[in-house]
């Protein structure tokens, strides 16, 4: 059973950094990538970063480059994939899901797994 969990949301003043976790069990990460999403109320559930470690490949939004990076930690017992977020705005305020599947760079609709999500919220 695939179970991905978040945690290391809050908030933040514009500026600041906050760093995001996800805790993967239950998947091989030799055939699935890693990434980030997030969901503002009334749009639509975004792409902000991904992570294949088949091949080495990361993927960010245009928005978030320079300023996140994605990681990922295959040595402990549970499988993890972090966000640092540097240099924070305002516009990244939303619902920050860690997800799983073939293609994690494009449509949400791609993605197999889900967490539950993460409120990040950054005051200017």
């Amino acid at each position: 059973q695939v179970q991905l969990v978040e945690s290391g949301g809050g908030s933040a003043v514009a500026g600041g950094s906050l760093t995001l976790s996800c805790a993967a069990s239950g998947i091989s990460y030799s055939r699935y990538c890693m990434g980030w999403f997030r969901q503002d109320p009334g749009k639509e559930r975004e792409g902000v970063a991904a992570i294949y470690t088949a091949g080495g490949r990361i993927y960010y939004a245009d928005s978030v480059k320079g300023r996140f990076t994605i990681s990922q930690d295959k040595d402990n017992d549970k499988n993890s994939v972090f966000l640092q977020m540097n240099n924070v705005k305002p516009e990244d305020t939303a619902m920050y899901y860690c997800a799983a599947g073939f293609t994690c760079h494009g449509s949400p609709a791609a993605i197999d797994y889900w967490g539950q999500g993460t409120q990040v919220t950054v005051s200017s």
